[in-house]
């Protein structure tokens, strides 16, 4: 079945509605930044004229300033943001109820069955480009296309407020000669191995045996291999229906670098009881540990391990990740920012082995943490904290849900 897919993409979506709201601020080079004393002093987004200054998302503010000293900085409203997120899909809605959201400013609409109604992928992106700027005034690039890999490329290629359509006739002549890096799924380290085996282009990418990138990349080469061909057929899903959650996680930048073993585990403690209290709200048990640490290299390190039996408790999770962290992190740099997340989750209902010798703490913990999950609910999150998480120098704030922001998918 031939199908028509759309991408959208809200340009500049922070700085566009910081521009809405105050439209002085289109005049001057602006960015939308972090607060600086949390260490989230980076560009999350700017306007055309800071764009045009050499400014790029994810530059420190420092550097930003660098390359243009008059430039004005505004804080994240993040509930605004939102707010103009919800008018925009409210508006994909009156198209089709498949709109598939890839964060607050991007999805995908498969307008296939509306093309009758409202005419080509093309027309209908262009319907749309138009009632949203007239309705928000902020404005969209669209890419169309057969598949959704293609019609994200499409809008990330296309101009802002434009629209660009990707055919089976023409995705060759246009794609090909992209960077591999363009494509979905292909990041920093994908794109160096890919440098080392002489695959450049998407159109390298595509015309290389699919055997040949299995043997490399194991699942992730054919997939990629298939996204180069076009051979993308994932559905997109009803804008009613969310992704099956695989992972709950939580991850913060601390004020200041992590030295030791017994700061970076009361972070970890810190980030496990959020976890936790997730986890139990979502009725969820995991049976799998990952951590994410960032040094103040910016290098990454990443690990995970599976446990015997599946937990959602603070104290279970937080022992799994502090073994993984000093099985993995020697002292010798200090760390800027960690994560910690659970993973294979399966429901509390769902049977699960357990052992006549399990640990009895962790019975009574589990009895414990509902416990203070009702006391939390009546009287408010930070009227119970725990001793360890009092007064640390390194945590801003313990209920601050913008250490979590701001790219929430």
């Amino acid at each position: 079945m031939n199908r028509t897919i759309l991408h959208c993409d809200l340009n500049n979506f922070y700085a566009s509605v910081e521009c809405v709201m105050r439209p002085e601020l289109k005049n001057v080079p602006l960015i939308v930044g972090g607060d600086v004393e949390k260490r989230h002093g980076i560009v999350l987004a700017k306007n055309p004229l800071a764009k045009a200054r050499g400014i790029k998302t994810g530059d420190t503010i420092w550097q930003a300033l660098k390359k243009e000293p008059n430039l004005v900085s505004v804080p994240p409203q993040f509930d605004l943001y939102m707010k103009y997120s919800k008018m925009v899909f409210a508006e994909y809605t009156n198209y089709t109820s498949k709109v598939e959201a890839f964060g607050p400013d991007e999805c995908w609409l498969d307008v296939t069955g509306s093309l009758k109604l409202f005419g080509s992928g093309v027309r209908i992106a262009d319907d749309i480009r138009k009632s949203v700027k007239e309705k928000t005034g902020l404005t969209l690039s669209v890419g169309v296309s057969f598949n959704k890999i293609f019609a994200k490329l499409a809008g990330d290629i296309a101009a802002p407020d434009s629209t660009l359509e990707i055919t089976k006739e023409n995705f060759q002549e246009i794609l090909y000669p992209l960077d591999a890096d363009k494509i979905m799924g292909v990041g920093r380290k994908t794109l160096e191995k890919l440098k080392d085996i002489h695959i450049k282009t998407i159109g390298d990418l595509a015309n290389a045996s699919p055997e040949y990138l299995e043997r490399n990349f194991g699942k992730v080469g054919l997939m990629l291999s298939n996204y180069a061909r076009g051979l993308d057929s994932e559905p997109v899903r009803e804008y009613v229906k969310s992704r099956d959650v695989k992972s709950i996680g939580h991850g913060l930048t601390t004020v200041r670098d992590l030295v030791n073993y017994e700061e970076a585990g009361t972070l970890i403690y810190y980030l496990a009881e959020l976890v936790a209290i997730r986890m139990r709200k979502a009725g969820v048990k995991g049976s799998g540990i990952a951590i994410h640490l960032r040094d103040n290299k910016l290098e990454v390190i990443t690990r995970q391990c599976k446990l015997p039996s599946s937990i959602n408790t603070a104290s279970q999770i937080s022992n799994a990740a502090i073994s993984l962290l000093k099985a993995n992190w020697d002292l010798s740099v200090p760390l800027r920012s960690m994560s910690v997340s659970v993973f294979d989750l399966s429901k509390e209902e769902v049977g699960s082995q357990i052992s006549m010798f399990d640990n009895i703490i962790d019975v009574k913990a589990e009895r414990l943490e509902a416990a203070l999950d009702k006391i939390r609910a009546r009287h408010g999150g930070n009227k119970i904290v725990r001793a360890n998480l009092t007064e640390q120098d390194f945590i801003v704030d313990k209920n601050d849900s913008e250490d979590f922001l701001p790219f929430m998918r």
